[in-house]
């Protein structure tokens, strides 16, 4: 994604953004399925993460810079945003489709590539919307999802892998803790 312009990582975004729309139902009856959520909660969820691809994907035309007050009049500080690299995620269980959707889209918006490990209780709503994603046209290897039925493992190699910079979890306060201890105490959850 850092390859691209702000206005091409945005293109595939409203693709990927619309392909959820067209297929809302089908997501909301895997929600459904999935996870017991009554249909009308799974719509209501389809469309919250709708609305964070909506949002991050005007975002990613608004990775401006920015000048800000230096200590010192010969001196003058540019902020440049700049895309970090890899972004481990792990979604819970009960808000699957607007969890993937609020997890990946900022870091996708900067230019990150992202790596998703959904919770292994409701895998299938986020095989669902990266099936859409790779039809929208992100790049090979941009958008990776990984499943695991042991999610210990994956954890741990999401915060000691030195290609991930960055991880974004939320979940219980047992896997919280356990990956907070992986990183030196250093998770924000």
């Amino acid at each position: 994604m850092a390859a691209l312009t702000a206005r091409e990582r945005s293109d595939v975004r409203w693709r990927w953004h619309q392909l959820i729309i067209d297929h809302a139902d089908d997501l909301a009856a895997i929600l459904t399925a999935e996870m017991g959520k009554p249909l009308a909660e799974a719509r209501s969820e389809v469309s919250h993460a709708v609305a964070y691809l909506q949002w991050y994907a005007e975002e990613a035309n608004r990775i401006y810079g920015e000048t800000i007050s230096a200590p010192s009049t010969d001196r003058r500080l540019l902020v440049i945003k700049q895309p970090i690299g890899v972004v481990g995620t792990i979604t819970p269980w009960n808000f699957t489709a607007s969890m993937v959707a609020r997890k990946i889209s900022p870091a996708l918006a900067a230019g990150c590539t992202i790596i998703l490990k959904p919770a292994e209780q409701t895998p299938l709503v986020a095989g669902a919307m990266f099936a859409l994603a790779h039809q929208a046209g992100f790049p090979e290897g941009v958008v990776n999802l990984v499943y695991a039925s042991e999610g210990d493992a994956v954890g741990r190699e999401l915060c000691t892998n030195l290609k991930v910079l960055k991880i974004s979890f939320t979940g219980s306060t047992v896997v919280g803790r356990l990956l907070s201890l992986e990183l030196g105490g250093s998770l924000n959850m």
